[in-house]
């Protein structure tokens, strides 16, 4: 994967899934990944709690977004979420939403434990 890059328009790189989310890996090292965050209507990345510090940017739609105790429902273009390894986190699309999120260092399998067992019982939070 490019470790250097330019983009004109996220757009260009951000995909939807019927199921899930997509979140598409724009430049990944040992140290951080970058990645474009589609989301259709009620899909969620859930709340879990990650080994990662993460920052996530809402470029376009609105979500609801979770950092620690905090939830700000309709957040939308501009709107950032951080959170620190180990704090909860977690998104939901109010309307079909791109993001921009950077997390660091990259999340493990172990990490996305969480997310999967959430999307196993049709969960978010």
């Amino acid at each position: 994967m490019e470790q250097m890059m330019l983009i004109k328009s996220i757009r260009e790189k951000v995909q939807f899934g019927k199921e899930h989310f997509q979140a598409i890996p724009l430049v990944k090292s040992g140290k951080s990944v970058l990645m474009a965050v589609g989301l259709e209507p009620g899909q969620a990345i859930p709340v879990h709690h990650p080994g990662s510090d993460v920052a996530i940017i809402v470029i376009e739609g609105e979500l609801t977004l979770v950092s620690g105790d905090e939830e700000l429902e309709h957040a939308g273009p501009g709107a950032v979420l951080y959170a620190e390894a180990g704090k909860a986190r977690g998104i939901r699309a109010d309307k079909r939403s791109i993001a921009v999120a950077m997390a660091c260092p990259p999340p493990t399998q172990e990490d996305h434990r969480e997310v999967a067992e959430h999307f196993a019982k049709g969960t978010w939070r």
